[in-house]
C-alpha cells in the first residue's frame, strides 16, 4: 500500500509540541514497521521545509533532510499537475485550501492513491482515507 505523507503529518511528527505529537508519532512508527510506501511530492517537502525552519529551526531541518527524506519516494509535480491543481483551486475559491493541497490531491488521483497521512480535513473533502 501507497500511503501520501502531507506536511502536517512530517511537521505533527517533528514538533513535540504540536497537539497532534503523539497520534503522528505512533502512527509514523506503524508506517515505519508496515510495508507502506511512503510517498511525497516536492511541493509538500518545499512546504514542510519552509515551516521547520522557520518555526524549529535548522537542527529539525537537518533531520527531516537526513532522516526523513531518505525513505520515501518523492514524485515532482510535471508541469500538467500543476496547471489543473491552479484550476482546482481557482474553482473552489476557498481561502483556506492551498496551491500545495490541491497538488497533493492531483498527485495522489494520478498515481491511484487513496491514504493520506495528515491532520488537514481537506483531503476527507476530496475522498481520501486518512491516517490516523
Amino acid at each position: 500500500m501507497t500511503v501520501f505523507v502531507d506536511t502536517s503529518a512530517f511537521y505533527a511528527v517533528l514538533d513535540r509540541d504540536d497537539s497532534n505529537h503523539e497520534a503522528a508519532r505512533a502512527a509514523w512508527e506503524r508506517l515505519l514497521r508496515g510495508s507502506a510506501v511512503l510517498l511525497t511530492s516536492n511541493y509538500v517537502l518545499l512546504e514542510t521545509s519552509a515551516l521547520v525552519q522557520h518555526r524549529l529551526g535548522v537542527a529539525a531541518l537537518r533531520a527531516l533532510h537526513q532522516d526523513v527524506v531518505p525513505i520515501l519516494r518523492v514524485e515532482w509535480v510535471t508541469e500538467a499537475q500543476h496547471r489543473a491543481a491552479v484550476e482546482a483551486l481557482l474553482t473552489a475559491a476557498r481561502k483556506k485550501l492551498s496551491l500545495v493541497d490541491c497538488v497533493s490531491f492531483q498527485l495522489m488521483r494520478d498515481s491511484g492513491v487513496r491514504q493520506a497521512f495528515c491532520f488537514d480535513k481537506h483531503f476527507q473533502e476530496q475522498g481520501f482515507g486518512t491516517t490516523p
